[in-house]
């Protein structure tokens, strides 16, 4: 623990997709439960060992939900409403939960293979017309991204640019005034409701609709909340997804023998997959939870009060847990990451993200044969300060 007259390292280290921050990786070997402070100018304790993340996401004593209660501690900018950090669990009290998991779970409807493989094919036959160097990130991560989001949810995908850019300021880390993130939000939140009072009951278009024509019947959620939460699925959906998209092809892009591994054994992609689920740093802050009682942790007693920090990126480079951490091993295996959270705290997005990132990839791999980077890795750009770490650019050539 830092002495008193200390200055705390401020968290986070970097929002760069290239590497894991060095001083993660120092913290984890010296001090895995450190003090930090963070963007809003509070303190919080930093938790980068693999099996002390896992006892956060385990136990009941370190909760999520409580957070987005008024006056509660932030790690960035304040949390508007409580549904907006705890989403699951309003539409489960809700009765909604069940129609999200179905939409995002195993079988996906709303996203069979075969039109993901051609949107993806459409965004990279679009950079090769527009000719070398084109932007991978833009062609190939966020066309995806956004594609397979607006699908599911039942948005037009003429809306786009206009949420993507709303989507991208709600997550920047540090944004100039508390006002302009909350009149950007209800820009998103009021187009979710026109969204859903357009609907037609009975015709759905998505599972923005479903959730609208079921919330009327339970009168679950206030109409505020569920545009309030339809829009969170939006913005983390499609963030994520092109965020990690974006980071794991800089990944294989610089493992052409692991990319020529998988056009020849294309049954080994799934593995490749999990393999970059587990190296991609991605997060560019931590995943939150509140002490709801003193307690322990590894060997650090921690307060009620106390808000942690969870870097499941460290986490998934602890020697502890993963042989040569830094290794790039598409055969890898076992290969528990904890990108997608651990037991009941596990992220809903977990299969859409496995299953049409292999799609997207296969695809990829099969259209441009002699893909490969246009640039060095450290020229690579990156948008600063995002929740979700994203290049800004992905120069290739084929």
């Amino acid at each position: 623990m830092t002495a008193p007259h200390e200055e705390l390292p401020h968290y986070p280290f970097s929002t760069q997709g290239d590497r894991l921050a060095p001083e993660l990786g120092e913290l984890q070997r010296s001090c895995p439960v450190a003090r930090v402070s963070t963007n809003s100018g509070g303190e919080a304790w930093l938790v980068t060992g693999y099996e002390l993340a896992q006892q956060v996401l385990r136990e009941r004593k370190f909760a999520r939900s409580v957070l987005g209660d008024p006056g509660g501690p932030t790690q960035d900018a304040p949390i508007l409403a409580p549904e907006l950090l705890d989403a699951m669990n309003h539409l489960q009290q809700a009765g909604l939960r069940d129609e999200v998991l179905k939409a995002l779970g195993r079988n996906q409807p709303g996203l069979p293979a075969d039109w993901v493989a051609e949107i993806t094919r459409e965004g990279l036959d679009a950079m090769v017309r527009q000719g070398s160097p084109g932007d991978l990130q833009r062609h190939f991560a966020e066309w995806v991204a956004a594609q397979c989001m607006c699908r599911v949810l039942g948005l037009p995908f003429e809306d786009r640019d206009w949420l993507a850019v709303r989507a991208d300021l709600d997550l920047t880390m540090v944004t100039p005034t508390d006002e302009e993130l909350a009149r950007n939000w209800e820009e998103i939140r009021v187009h979710m409701q026109q969204h859903m009072a357009a609907r037609r009951p009975g015709r759905p278009r998505g599972l923005i609709d479903r959730l609208a024509d079921l919330n009327e019947r339970q009168q679950g959620l206030t109409d505020r909340q569920l545009s309030n939460i339809t829009a969170v699925l939006f913005v983390s959906g499609y963030e994520d997804f092109a965020s990690f998209l974006g980071v794991a092809a800089l990944n294989l892009l610089q493992h052409p023998e692991a990319m020529d591994a998988v056009r020849a054994h294309p049954e080994t992609l799934p593995q490749c997959v999990e393999e970059l689920l587990r190296c991609s740093v991605v997060l560019g802050n931590a995943i939150p939870r509140f002490v709801t009682q003193d307690t322990e942790l590894g060997d650090t007693a921690v307060r009620e009060g106390d808000l942690i920090l969870l870097s499941l990126d460290a986490a998934n480079y602890d020697p502890a847990a993963f042989a040569e951490p830094g290794a790039f091993d598409p055969a890898r295996s076992p290969n528990p990451h904890l990108r997608f959270g651990y037991g009941r705290h596990h992220c809903p997005g977990a299969h859409l993200v496995r299953r049409q990132s292999e799609t997207a990839f296969r695809v990829l791999l099969d259209r441009l044969p002699d893909l490969r980077l246009a640039v060095p890795v450290a020229e690579v750009p990156w948008h600063p300060n995002r929740m979700a770490i994203m290049p800004a650019g992905l120069p290739v050539t084929w």
